[in-house]
């Protein structure tokens, strides 16, 4: 992978960690969603129609039902993935959901696709096995009865962990595809596709309109954070695919959950933070290693 290709993914990763401590802190719901997706549209309209006046008339077909796709996957990811904020710790949704993806994508490739695995991809799924293990509480899990709150916790932050990494291995392939074949701006992809996301969920703000606003004075703040900084994230992470393989840049981008687990911990006040961060460690080595093994 060229330098400039990993150096945007790492800034990537940074950026991707901080915007989802603020969803964690934010605690939303589709509502959410919805405010960042506003902001968002908002923030980025000097670009995003710039930039659009110039090439969205030449958009046929193709590139919309590209668009259209993605926009509904991320709008499922991202629900899932708040819900899972809302039931689980950061450190246990926020690694698997990362962690998930680029493994699903690998694991697809190889039983559909016919690709062959080597050592590395298999010591890479092992890798993956054993951080999931580390992050859902290690040894320690075996010696917590069951039906305890922290175990139920564990086990529902690992399954909207797994949950969101299907919709993450689905938009991360449409968006590859249309960034390296179709050849589409990745800010056009994004901030387009979040217009059309905005169309699917704005309409909960239209809902109990008193509920709305006062959810908007107490998550304003994160909501901000969010629809500024999550879409510099996704689309320094478009630009790496178009100079550098998805395969590659895809596990890459996976260092995102070594921020995440030591902020989580630091900043959240989340236990078990020197095993998970092992765990985080393990799943960003076993997922690269399966992007450049399989």
């Amino acid at each position: 992978m060229p330098l400039t290709a990993l150096a945007l993914v790492v800034l990537a990763g940074f950026i991707h960690a901080c915007w989802n401590i603020a969803a964690k802190k934010a605690g939303g719901d589709v509502r959410f969603a919805a405010f960042t997706s506003v902001v968002m549209m908002l923030f980025w309209a000097p670009l995003g129609l710039w930039l659009g006046w110039q090439q969205v008339p030449h958009w046929g077909m193709r590139e919309w039902t590209l668009v259209l796709t993605s926009a509904v996957l991320h709008v499922v990811y991202f629900i899932v993935l708040l819900r899972g904020y809302r039931k689980a710790d950061l450190t246990v949704v926020y690694p698997l959901a990362r962690g998930s993806g680029p493994l699903l994508s690998s694991l697809v490739a190889i039983t559909l696709l016919g690709e062959a695995i080597t050592a590395a991809g298999l010591a890479g799924i092992a890798a993956v096995v054993g951080g999931v293990f580390l992050i859902a509480g290690g040894p320690a899990l075996w010696r917590t009865a069951h039906g305890s709150v922290h175990r139920e916790r564990v086990r529902i932050g690992v399954l909207y962990g797994a949950m969101t990494g299907v919709f993450i291995a689905g938009y991360t392939v449409v968006d590859g595809y249309a960034v390296k074949f179709a050849l589409m701006s990745p800010i056009l992809i994004d901030y387009f596709g979040n217009l059309i996301r905005l169309l699917l969920i704005g309409p909960t703000l239209l809902r109990d309109r008193p509920a709305v606003a006062a959810l908007w004075r107490t998550q304003w703040k994160y909501a901000c954070i969010v629809g500024i900084i999550s879409p510099v994230s996704y689309v320094l992470v478009l630009y790496a695919m178009q100079v550098a393989p998805l395969s590659h840049v895809a596990p890459a981008r996976e260092v995102s959950m070594l921020f995440a687990a030591l902020m989580g911990g630091h900043l959240l006040g989340e236990k078990d933070r020197g095993l998970r961060v092992m765990g985080a460690v393990l799943i960003a080595a076993g997922v690269m290693a399966l992007g450049w093994g399989a």
